[in-house]
């Protein structure tokens, strides 16, 4: 893998982290907002939709600790 493509997906890994990190704190957020309006069933699959965002943050995450290890 030629070093700047690298350099190019580790960074894109780190913006994708990030960015689905934000996705699951304002779902959360507005999970409980739902919540305190009655809607339960809504706030459930928000809160669902915030841990896999975080799942998938994981999976990133691992994606890229393998790219800084050199792993192929």
């Amino acid at each position: 893998m030629s070093n700047d493509f690298k350099i190019k997906l580790g960074k894109l890994l780190n913006h994708w982290i990030e960015h689905n990190r934000e996705h699951s704190r304002e779902f959360s957020e507005w999970a409980q907002k739902a919540s305190q309006h009655g809607e339960k069933t809504a706030s459930r699959e928000m809160l669902r939709a915030a841990g896999e965002m975080e799942r998938a943050s994981t999976s990133l995450s691992q994606a890229l600790a393998s790219l800084e290890k050199g792993e192929p």
